[in-house]
């Protein structure tokens, strides 16, 4: 968990984002401070603006209006690509290079900043055996000889292997089996308390940000309705749209609860 006197390394103020000249907004005056060390989560349906924040934050998509800094410094103020290599990136399609290894997908930032050979092959190795791929077993693989969850998990490595503070993630379990996906989603939590790393995360998977999250961040129709703990969440919703949201893994709980009640009366 963060501690308390930890800085903000993520901060956005006043963010909007508008596709047509602002006569509507995906995006509108969104305040969100990211501490050190944090594990965030943007919950919220599907278009409600999750994916276009998160794309905000290291410019994929330049945002209409506000102040975004990541670690202090103005990200519209820094070189895109070199902002963009600062920072892990990873999203529910994975896109690593099929006609790469596994060792050289996870490569490519190294050799785009330049790393030495030494260097880079030391720093695949170490990030394979980090996300559960000995390097000695993968690293020579080709993506398509590989599980849908150890494409992601090399997709996890990729992202770590210029040594990022910052990591944002687009629904990165969201098209594995429920087991893969409970799996990853330990393993990441481990990995991200294990180097100190700031995350902020997108899902529109209630449970996965319960389990996951130091806080929640939740969007509706672009704004922000509420950043609180899981257990703040679940127990003080500050809006309609909140207590529904938290409701679904309520239900599920006492849907569990009675069938396990059930059997064992029956039993």
């Amino acid at each position: 968990m963060p501690k308390c006197d930890q800085g903000t390394m993520i901060e956005l103020s006043g963010v909007c984002k508008s596709y047509d000249g602002g006569a509507s907004y995906a995006v509108r005056d969104v305040d969100l401070q990211v501490a050190e060390g944090e594990l965030v989560v943007l919950l919220g349906e599907s278009g409600c603006g999750k994916t276009t924040t998160l794309k905000m934050i290291n410019r994929l998509i330049e945002p209409t209006a506000g102040r975004i800094t990541v670690d202090g410094a103005d990200v519209r103020e820094q070189d895109a690509v070199l902002l963009r290599r600062r920072i892990g990136y990873v999203f529910q399609r994975i896109g690593l290079f099929p006609h790469m290894t596994v060792g050289e997908n996870v490569a490519v930032v190294p050799r785009l900043l330049g790393w030495s050979r030494r260097e880079t092959a030391a720093r695949v190795d170490e990030l394979l055996e980090l996300v559960g791929l000995p390097a000695g077993e993968y690293r020579d693989r080709l993506p398509r000889q590989l599980s849908g969850g150890q494409q992601q998990r090399v997709g996890v490595a990729r992202a770590l292997a210029a040594r990022p503070k910052v990591m944002l993630m687009d629904e990165p379990f969201g098209a594995l089996d429920p087991l893969t996906r409970a799996s990853l989603q330990d393993e990441f939590r481990r990995i991200h308390d294990r180097l100190g790393l700031t995350t902020l995360l997108v899902t529109h998977d209630m449970t996965e940000a319960l389990l996951m999250a130091n806080r929640i961040a939740v969007l509706d129709a672009g704004r922000l309705v509420q950043v609180g703990t899981p257990r703040k969440l679940m127990t003080h919703p500050a809006s309609r749209v909140v207590a529904q949201l938290m409701e679904t893994p309520k239900r599920q709980a006492d849907r569990l609860e009675a069938i396990v009640q059930e059997k064992e009366t029956h039993a």
